[in-house]
């Protein structure tokens, strides 16, 4: 028997295993950091400099407002 028809007579008799994906020391790292611009305070304020960022400011502050007479 030649190695490729014993890989199959061993994925045939033992299966394939599933495992999950090694974890990195750098992925620690990355769950502190904001992942979307929506989080970070420049963006939610508008203060940035995009148009539509102002205008979705805008609406959370009227959103927020909205109930407080």
């Amino acid at each position: 028997m030649d190695k490729s028809q014993e890989n199959i007579e061993r994925l045939m008799t033992e299966g394939i295993v599933f495992r999950p994906a090694r974890s990195n020391s750098n992925s620690s790292q990355k769950n502190d950091k904001v992942k979307t611009k929506a989080k970070k305070k420049s963006y939610i304020t508008g203060q940035h400099g995009s148009g539509s960022a102002k205008m979705k400011a805008e609406y959370r502050r009227r959103r927020a407002n909205r109930h407080k007479n």
